[in-house]
């Protein structure tokens, strides 16, 4: 896949203590984990953000991936729209090469999927970018964190934190997710999903 620019990567979560272990914030979590790898820590950002400019993966030959910009918004979820623009317009990023990593109540625990497009599925997140982009066709990296136990209000149950069992699990999910980044940006979508969505 021919390098044509920078990648924006951006992480969903809310912001503060309060929300850093809730299952709405693994998004952010993904995007620490890709700075961390790079050795790069989120600095804040005018955009009304935390981001980090890195080289995701590993190209042909050992050569470092791609350049890219992971950032974390620093507003509430629901208003994720406009650091998200702020950002692809200041590092000149278009929006085909968005990519946005999010919780997915509709995928198992523990499962990564990636796509291009399509709709939002209820999450406040996704729409408020869709909404400031005026457009949906930008590639999302969907984490699976399942659907709440018996009658739980979903929303109650993405604002919770991790459970014991799930925590132990949770740095295998981060590491499938960060990896599926990394193919994406690097492989193209199609490669990228054969191999994340392959069975395991």
């Amino acid at each position: 896949m021919t390098d044509t620019g920078p990648w924006l990567v951006v992480g969903l979560g809310n912001p503060g203590p309060r929300y850093a272990g809730n299952r709405h914030n693994v998004g952010a979590m993904v995007v620490e984990e890709l700075a961390r790898r790079s050795g790069d820590t989120l600095r804040t950002h005018k955009a009304r953000a935390t981001a980090a400019q890195v080289r995701l993966g590993t190209g042909p030959g050992g050569v470092p991936g791609p350049s890219a910009v992971v950032a974390v918004p620093s507003c509430y979820m629901n208003e994720s729209g406009g650091p998200v623009k702020a950002l692809l317009s200041f590092f000149s990023v278009p929006a085909e090469r968005l990519v946005v990593v999010h919780d997915e109540l509709d995928i198992d625990a523990g499962s990564v999927r990636l796509k291009r497009g399509g709709g939002e599925g209820g999450h406040n997140g996704l729409r408020s970018i869709s909404s400031s982009l005026g457009t949906k066709d930008y590639h999302r990296v969907r984490v699976g964190i399942g659907r709440p136990p018996g009658r739980m209000d979903p929303a109650d149950f993405v604002l919770r934190d991790f459970s014991p069992t799930e925590r132990k699990e949770l740095p295998f999910l981060l590491d499938d997710a960060a990896d599926a980044v990394e193919q994406l940006v690097t492989l193209g979508l199609l490669d990228a999903q054969q191999r994340v969505h392959a069975p395991r």
